[in-house]
């Protein structure tokens, strides 16, 4: 079984705006837009029991959809950078419901999340690029017009071992009113 995770999905305009950040930033390696995306709880490899348990618990989750905002950029790693990042507002609903998947994740037995959950949108995998060069970078193009994203629905993605940024794979999609919508595992 693939890793999987849940997340949110972005919109492609959204995507197609974040885009434009793209570029002149040594040793980043851009994640193609069409794998954006806001990671809610990270599941990891789980074979196919598992898999179906979890995917049992997110239908039964019953939410309404909400919406949050991209407002600027970012990068995790300190003194040795390894994301850029597009940071989320504030959101108690996306908070809510991050909390929950982890909760619901916790249920089937996994083990609970040791890092303080950050939403964000990874937009590029930083290899060999100082602090001091993501620094000048989002100086120059660290704020931006904030982008509106509606959620009506989360999703169970996939994912292969590749050298980071996807391909991601909707394995189920889940909408916010509680209904299960398409594709099973």
């Amino acid at each position: 079984m693939p890793r999987i995770f849940t997340g949110l999905e972005i919109p492609d305009q959204v995507g197609q705006t974040l885009s434009f950040q793209r570029g002149g930033l040594q040793g980043a390696r851009w994640i193609d837009p069409k794998n954006y995306h806001l990671t809610l709880r990270f599941i990891g490899d789980v074979d196919f029991v598992v898999a179906r348990e979890i995917v049992s618990l997110l239908g039964r989750v019953s939410r309404k959809p909400f919406d949050f905002r991209l407002n600027g950029l970012s990068s995790f790693g300190g003194n040795r950078p390894r994301a850029l990042v597009a940071t989320v507002a504030p959101s108690p609903s996306l908070l809510e419901l991050q909390a929950e998947h982890e909760r619901l994740m916790r249920r089937v037995g996994l083990e609970p999340e040791t890092r303080k959950y950050t939403p964000h949108v990874t937009l590029a995998r930083l290899r060999d690029t100082s602090s001091r060069q993501v620094a000048d970078y989002l100086a120059g193009r660290g704020y931006f017009q904030p982008l509106a994203v509606h959620v009506e629905r989360f999703v169970l993605f996939s994912s292969r071992a590749s050298s980071g940024g996807g391909p991601y794979v909707i394995e189920e999609a889940f909408a916010l009113d509680g209904h299960q919508a398409l594709r099973a595992i």
